[in-house]
């Protein structure tokens, strides 16, 4: 059966679905007051998660194996995990923020599968030999997920530095609860943050970005571990220096090193957080950047 026509009506659907979600989430911001924009981005965003789901089922169907073999699959895969994990942390949290800041990258995401991807690759074509094992649903998801976690958490240390900004910030590491009040919210929008709430929220900021890390951190390092596994039945080895497996182990020894210093209280606050950012860029390079070379073993459907 031919579902092309449903793939197709669903990644437009999904495009569409997150442009709204982003303009909703930035509106319930500006005027968090509405209660009814906050309900209206969570549905949103339920829908284009089951939107991609369907994306994703149809093709497993289609093609007989799990759609994680080429790059439109793992982009489409990648979004799914992301609004996933908005979706968790939103129940959690109470805060249309973590919407806001993750809505972008998601967008862009989608687009680029969409509309930048050639057709040729947006097609699912047989797995070459080395990914025909049952390995491949394991490794990619849980890696998958370890990047959605990553990207979240360092996008709120993204978020602490623009709200610090050139402050002295001396933070005393409270609990974390929920994370913003609509208070908080509408003073944020407006920039009139008065100092315990700016204190209240970048302690909040840097907590959570913290516990997302350090649960996506776990995920990366099983992830890092079954490909390891997995290489030695495919090709002989565990370890290669394939400059994916070598952006790997950067992008965990970045990680293991925010949680670290943060662990030991070496450091907090802005140190962490530039850190925690430097992650962001060092996991799209990992994820994205070195494929696009064309070069190493793990090239398969991607630009070349």
């Amino acid at each position: 059966m031919d579902f092309s026509i449903v793939q197709n009506f669903c990644i437009n659907i999904s495009f569409f679905l997150l442009l709204i979600s982003l303009l909703t989430y930035w509106c319930s911001i500006a005027f968090p007051r509405i209660i009814i924009l906050k309900k209206i981005c969570r549905i949103i965003t339920i829908i284009t998660n089951i939107s991609i789901s369907i994306i994703l089922t149809t093709r497993w169907i289609n093609m007989g194996y799990f759609p994680l073999s080429n790059l439109y699959e793992s982009l489409l895969f990648l979004t799914w995990c992301l609004t996933l994990v908005q979706i968790i942390l939103e129940q959690q949290t109470n805060s249309q923020l973590i919407g806001a800041i993750s809505s972008p990258i998601e967008l862009f995401i989608i687009s680029f599968a969409s509309l930048i991807l050639p057709h040729e690759m947006q097609q699912g074509s047989p797995l070459v030999p080395a990914l025909q094992s049952n390995w491949l649903m394991m490794h990619v998801t849980i890696i998958m997920l370890s990047y959605a976690c990553l990207l979240i958490g360092s996008l709120l240390s993204i978020l602490f530095l623009v709200i610090a900004q050139k402050e002295s910030i001396a933070l005393k590491g409270n609990a974390l609860g929920y994370m913003f009040n609509n208070d908080q919210i509408n003073n944020l929008a407006r920039s009139e943050l008065n100092k315990p709430d700016r204190m209240n929220l970048l302690e909040n900021l840097d907590n959570f970005s913290y516990r997302i890390i350090g649960l996506g951190f776990p995920l990366l390092t099983i992830g890092i571990i079954s490909g390891a596994v997995w290489a030695n039945e495919a090709w002989g080895s565990y370890w290669s220096w394939d400059p994916k497996e070598t952006w790997a182990l950067i992008t965990w020894l970045t990680f293991a090193s925010y949680l670290h210093a943060r662990f030991s209280k070496a450091w907090q606050g802005k140190k962490a957080a530039i850190l925690a950012s430097i992650g962001f860029l060092i996991v799209w390079i990992c994820y994205l950047g070195v494929n696009f070379l064309g070069k190493g073993l793990h090239s398969y459907g991607w630009i070349s």
